[in-house]
């Protein structure tokens, strides 16, 4: 009987799914922090990058996730890659039809954020199993919800440009954690520290 052929090293989607989270969050930050003066400007951009790198790029890591058996990340990247897909959808329809905004209710985006918040505590919880760096990702996104979803619901923008900023910072960090993952693989050891709790 032949030996079965060895099964072909997965590669870590972890860093793909950290760049295109953090790269769609860096932009849509700088819309949230009123670094974009034209809202109009800000859709534009926030929504290529939404449906593509953030979202599609994002799900996809996630499906890997699931072959490399981490449930953590498989979760992680494919429900915010299902949310930035959906962020896409909500400007695509906001900008192709000029009364869906005003006809989804000005609730309507709050309420999506709240959802997200809860779901982003959800992960934050698990987060704090894995190490430093990614627990701190989760926190910083965590309080960005928070913060957005107050800032929406009490339409107050201040309380959004403040979380906006506090979403450039989220950002910053999901590229540290990307970066951290690539130059692991590279170097076959840790470059970067992510302080592991183990």
């Amino acid at each position: 009987m032949s030996e079965a052929a060895p099964k072909p090293a997965v590669a870590n989607p972890g860093p793909l799914g950290l760049s295109g989270f953090a790269l769609t969050t860096l932009v849509l930050s700088l819309v949230n922090a009123g670094v974009f003066k034209s809202s109009d400007l800000g859709a534009f951009a926030v929504l290529p990058i939404a449906l593509t790198f953030g979202g599609l790029a994002q799900l996809l890591a996630g499906m890997w996730e699931f072959k490399a058996a981490n449930t953590f990340g498989a979760t992680a990247f494919t429900a915010y890659g299902a949310f930035w897909i959906g962020i896409g959808m909500f400007l695509w329809f906001a900008m192709s039809s000029p009364g869906y905004a005003a006809a989804a209710g000005a609730q309507a985006l709050s309420t999506i954020l709240l959802g997200w918040t809860v779901f982003t505590f959800v992960m934050m919880l698990g987060a704090l199993r894995v190490n430093g760096a990614t627990a701190s990702l989760f926190v910083l996104l965590f309080v960005t919800f928070v913060l957005l979803t107050w800032g929406s619901f009490s339409n107050t923008s201040s309380i959004t440009n403040i979380g906006g900023y506090l979403g450039i910072v989220t950002a910053a960090n999901a590229f540290y954690n990307a970066a951290a993952g690539v130059l692991k693989d590279l170097a076959g050891k840790d470059v970067l520290p992510v302080f592991n709790f183990k």
